[in-house]
Order: C-alpha cells, then structure tokens, then sequence
C-alpha cells in the first residue's frame, strides 16, 4: 500500500514539474499579447476555475480565514502577482533562459531567507552551495555589466512567497483561490484600461487568441493541483528532487525549439549554480539519513 501510494505521488510530481518545464511554449504562443493583459486573464479565468474545484470538492468552507491570515495572503498575493509577471515577461520578450536560472536559484534563496528570516542555521556544505551560486551570478554581473534581475526577480519573489505562506496552514487550492480573489479587482481594473485605450487583444484578434487567454486558468491551476496531491503521498526530501526538472526543461526548450543563446557566458553562470545545486542537494540527502538514523521513529 505504501509502496503504491509513493507511486502515485512519484506520477503526480512528474505530472506537475513536467508541465511547468513546457508551460513557456503556452506563453510563446500569446506571445503577441501584453503581459499585463496575459496576467489579468490568468488571474480571473483561475478564480473560475478554482472555486469550481472547491465547489465540487466541496471545500469551499476553507475559504473561511480570519484577519491575520487575511494580511498575510494579501502580501503573497502581491509577490505572486509579482513573480507571474516577471515570468511572463520574460517568456515574451525571449528570456525563458533567465527564467529557467531564476527557478535553478530559488532552493537556494529560500534557504538563504530562512537563515535571514527564520534563524536556521547554514550547515557548512550550505554555505558552501550559496557562495558557489553567488560566484556564478558575480561572473555574470562583470561579464554583462548588469545584475540578471529577472532572474533574481522570479527567484526571490518566490522565496518570500514560501516564506509568507509557510505555517499558514491553509490548503493549497483554497490558498491560491483567496490570493487570485484578492487580484481579481485590479485584474479587472487592468482589463477596463486596456479596452479603453484600445489594447484589448481579447474578442478583438481571433478565436483562438480568447482561448488560449482562457486556458490560462487550466495553465495556473493543473500543475498545482498535481502538485499537492504529490506531496501529500511524497516525503518533501522525495518531492524536492523533482524539482529541478521544470527548469532544466525549460532550459531545454529555450535553446532547442526558441534559439535563445547559451554562449559560454551562460553556460559558467549555469555551472556555477548546478554544482551549488548538487552540493546543496547531497548536503541534505546525508542530514535526512543522519536524523533518521538518531530519530528513527
């Protein structure tokens, strides 16, 4: 039984990561949308989509939250607003491999802002991992002249958003529900401004401009939904190691289907991040057979 439910979970993960490693071809192709118009259609067709899911799950009770949770969802609703932006600007305007950088680099940020923000302490291999990773940026700051914001944008926004949501305790459909509702308004506020300028791409382009605008809300929600079922059949050391595999893909599609360079620049920069990565990640593979061999139970 056991052996099954891991299964599962291992499906799920791979459903979920091998989805977000080709969601920029979707993106690719509404290319010719604005990002700010992309992003509201993904929020509102999202809540739809959500509050259907809940409604048929009949989970709808656990919108219920009180006032401090409400602050709290308001701040991640910020930064995931924040994080859905840059990466869809990014994807437009052909820098999916900053993107696929951005998700390489954001383990290691979210360790670093726990150090900052939650006094854990960095093991000396952590530390090791970090100051690798920032060599490998360091080269690419001399090399360009300029700081890869955007992937450092997707990489911390992100980060602060695990931070902000953890041990908020609130499922993570119903989670996503409450942080898109709160985006609603501004979405269509975002929607009015552009009809009334005349920067309306849906109902105005074709059919199948409004449709894929539409499936934004499956592109939002079908990973995610995939994702929490795997971690709750996978430990998080077990569901960790998948996720590398949704920026490698990426990275992968970037070079091979959309030509975006990799000249050797990059190709140091990656280096620098993927040994920081296997570091990080034997690192934490010994402290979990460490504990469990002092905490068996």
């Amino acid at each position: 039984m056991f052996e099954k439910r891991t299964l599962h979970g291992t499906y799920y993960a791979l459903s979920a990561y091998l989805f977000w490693g080709f969601v920029p071809v979707y993106f690719k192709l509404v290319n010719h949308v604005s990002p700010w118009e992309i992003l509201c259609h993904r929020v509102i067709w999202s809540v739809f989509l959500l509050l259907g899911i809940l409604l048929y799950t009949r989970q709808l009770p656990a919108l219920k939250v009180g006032p401090a949770v409400l602050k709290r969802l308001c701040v991640t609703a910020i930064l995931l607003t924040i994080n859905w932006l840059v990466f869809i600007y990014s994807i437009v305007n052909d820098n999916i491999v900053e993107t696929s950088l951005g998700y390489f680099i954001n383990p290691l940020v979210s360790v670093f802002l726990g150090m900052i923000f939650l006094g854990e302490r960095l093991r000396p291999l952590q530390w090791i991992a970090i100051i690798t990773a920032a060599a490998g940026i360091a080269f690419q700051l001399i090399y360009y002249g300029a700081v890869p914001w955007l992937a450092l944008s997707l990489a911390f926004s992100f980060g602060f958003y695990g931070l902000m949501r953890k041990n908020l305790n609130l499922p993570s459909v119903a989670g996503l529900a409450l942080e898109t509702i709160l985006i609603v308004p501004f979405a269509l506020i975002g929607l009015a401004y552009l009809s009334t300028s005349g920067g309306m791409q849906f109902g105005v382009v074709d059919r199948q401009t409004d449709a894929l605008l539409i499936l934004g809300g499956f592109v939002t929600s079908f990973p995610l939904l995939c994702f929490a079922a795997a971690v709750t059949r996978l430990s998080l050391t077990s569901a960790g190691m998948f996720q590398y595999i949704a920026p490698s893909l990426s990275l992968i599609v970037a070079v091979l289907i959309y030509n975006e360079p990799f000249g050797i620049e990059r190709i140091i920069t990656f280096s620098c991040i993927w040994i920081a990565l296997i570091l990080f990640t034997v690192e934490s593979l010994m402290h979990h057979r460490r504990a469990h061999r002092l905490h068996p139970g």
